[in-house]
């Protein structure tokens, strides 16, 4: 299968901070693979250069076959609208704007036309059950209403990858499940995902690998278990 994401001797280093140090990682097109570990052990750290919103101070990373460490900051601009669909822990949506609006906006300033922005977006809102709440200011609508409008948003513009970092840690139990169902879903329809998590039992039940790191350094990889 096509490598999506490859990593090659990765390093990023803050000051007095090596939050990333020598890491290489490859994920297949259509694999979903979960990053686990500790608060400080690099994961965020990770996703920041997958989705451009930081360089590595060494290394390659190539992302759906451009390298990033290249770009433009307009380029890692069109990068992150174009290649990545980012799910967060907080929602980060615009409370002001309709669920809608919020899905639309995204696919619009990623250049597609406002007409077809539309369609998708209430395709996704439909087919993530929010079909009566589509209009509804996301302020208004529950947690995980909100973290639904924000699957909806990463994957408007049909991204290589989604990366979702802590996707159900501000939920409950059932909700956070539900999430997790609906990720697995596309997954299985071949969206290649990478899952942020602290929690080893949903990395396990969600991903075909999990990756552990561990002051920013990968220390184990397990593949998941199939069943015959």
């Amino acid at each position: 299968m096509e490598t999506v994401i490859d990593l090659e001797s990765v390093s990023k280093i803050y000051p007095n901070v090596r939050a990333l140090d020598e890491v290489t990682l490859q994920v297949a097109q259509g694999e979903a693979v979960a990053v686990v570990g500790p608060s400080g052990s690099g994961k965020s750290t990770l996703l920041n250069l997958l989705a451009g919103i930081d360089r590595p101070s060494s290394g390659r990373v190539r992302f759906a076959g451009i390298e990033l460490n290249g770009l433009s900051e307009g380029g890692l601009a069109r990068h992150r609208r174009r290649s990545v669909g980012l799910v967060f822990q907080f929602f980060n949506l615009l409370d002001e704007l309709s669920a809608l609006d919020n899905v639309v906006i995204v696919a619009e300033l990623a250049g597609v036309p406002a007409k077809e922005a539309r369609r998708r977006a209430i395709e996704l809102l439909e087919l993530l059950g929010l079909n009566g709440r589509q209009r509804h200011h996301t302020g208004s609508l529950s947690g995980g209403e909100c973290q639904r409008v924000a699957m909806a948003r990463a994957l408007v513009n049909r991204p290589a990858v989604l990366l979702a970092d802590e996707p159900t840690g501000a939920l409950d139990s059932r909700t956070g499940d539900r999430v997790m169902d609906l990720l697995t879903d596309f997954h299985r329809a071949g969206q290649t995902t990478l899952l942020v998590t602290h929690d080893v039992a949903l990395a396990a039940r969600f991903a075909d690998r999990t990756i552990r790191l561990a002051d920013g350094r990968i220390v184990a990889h397990q593949q998941a278990q199939t069943t015959a």
